[in-house]
């Protein structure tokens, strides 16, 4: 691959708050090599000129689920592997087209997708995944109706589960489930701590899994270098699964200031996912969105904004995410207008680069211009310092994409 040497750049470094013009970049290998106000000497080097254009590194979404291809999870299931597989790589190349170099798939994602992506198959951004949930009985991750049996007639001895999560009860059980997704390469775990919306049985309120069960699979992916995260929406929910060692809150839809208080003590991350809120509320009913769910989106939809408040004046670690289901995800783009009631264009951009980055244990790696980041890479037409929409037109005002070195768009 020729390496790339980007020139006169006005460079956001995906922390600074400043962002130095006349800067130069080489890339080569797929990585950043240097970074300097001064001249780089590249012979051989594809030279291109900013122009005084921002140069930033590529988005990270931290919350996607790429098989996801309706919003009711019963139709999800019966279309089958292929029509998942089909919408998730439609999904993930708008996805980097809009500027997402990076997603972390907190839900269904395997390893299967991983490589394929990898071997350059499918047209995506960086992918990570945590493989499948692991759900109490109940829990938000079993989406068996009232009505159901026990046990789905089809399914193997081996436990409950769908293309999202299996369900595991018992520490034993956590840690073996737990364990299993970590061999399938997950490169981190996903827990249900509390009820959600999609599914048909648990209230939206409810605390999900025991103190031993978490902490057992806090301890799990603590030794393989890994970390936990949780689905919480209730503000009680959001402090225990703090306090037991989970890295990762995912929404935290209806945190108090208390709990964002004691969350910002304890140095773990909120994700919230604004968007598919929003989306759910507008779009829910005419997409076919079970009514049961409709009503606990709604509840959640009046919460929303003032959790983010709560976070802002806490001082919480805030990542980017968006959760968007079927063909709601067009929309992903949305999250960063709705985010800018609350944050400053600053503080927006650095969730979806360097928090994100953090938090997803790739700190200097991912999220960041600096010596030895990946190379990935945007060029923005004006300054997402001062206008956050820049970066809410689905890519329209995006003249360059990089993913791992490669230029995957350039209108320079």
């Amino acid at each position: 691959m020729k390496p790339l040497l980007f020139t006169n750049a006005r460079v956001f470094d995906g922390h600074r708050a400043d962002c130095p013009g006349g800067m130069n970049v080489l890339v080569a290998d797929g990585l950043i090599r240097e970074c300097s106000s001064a001249p780089i000497a590249a012979p051989g080097a594809r030279v291109i000129d900013v122009a005084g254009r921002t140069l930033m590194p590529g988005l990270i979404d931290a919350h996607v689920h790429a098989y996801a291809s309706d919003v009711s999870i019963q139709k999800i299931e019966a279309m089958g592997a292929p029509y998942r597989t089909a919408h998730a790589v439609r999904m993930l190349g708008h996805a980097l087209d809009c500027g997402f170099t990076t997603v972390r798939d907190v839900g269904g994602g395997d390893y299967s997708l991983y490589k394929a992506i990898a071997d350059g198959l499918v047209r995506a951004p960086r992918y990570f995944y945590s493989g499948k949930i692991l759900s109490m009985t109940g829990g938000h991750g079993d989406m068996r109706q009232i009505e159901e049996r026990p046990h789905y007639h089809s399914m193997c001895s081996c436990g409950i589960f769908n293309t999202f999560a299996k369900v595991a009860d018992g520490v034993d059980e956590c840690i073996r489930a737990a364990r299993e997704e970590l061999r399938q390469g997950a490169h981190c775990i996903k827990i249900m701590g509390s009820g959600g919306v999609a599914s048909p049985t648990d209230p939206i309120w409810m605390n999900q899994y025991r103190e031993d069960e978490i902490r057992a699979i806090v301890l799990e992916t603590a030794e393989r270098r890994s970390y936990t995260a949780a689905h919480c929406h209730p503000a009680s929910a959001i402090r225990r699964c703090a306090e037991f060692g989970v890295r990762s809150i995912e929404h935290g839809t209806l945190i108090d200031d208390e709990t964002a208080r004691f969350v910002a003590a304890s140095g773990s991350y909120v994700v919230p996912t604004l968007v598919v809120i929003f989306a759910l509320v507008e779009l829910g009913r005419e997409l076919g969105f079970p009514p049961q769910s409709q009503e606990k989106a709604e509840y959640a939809f009046k919460e929303a904004l003032s959790g983010l408040d709560k976070m802002r004046g806490a001082g919480v670690k805030v990542g980017f995410g968006t959760d968007l289901l079927g063909s709601t995800y067009t929309r992903q783009c949305r999250e960063f207008t709705i985010r800018s009631d609350v944050f400053t264009p600053l503080e927006i951009l650095r969730q979806a680069t360097s928090v994100n980055a953090e938090l997803m244990q790739m700190q200097g790696k991912l999220g960041c211009i600096a010596p030895g980041a990946h190379a990935d890479l945007l060029v923005v037409d004006g300054d997402p310092l001062a206008d956050i929409g820049l970066l809410a037109a689905d890519g329209g005002k995006l003249r360059a994409i990089v993913r791992a070195g490669e230029l995957v768009k350039n209108e320079l």
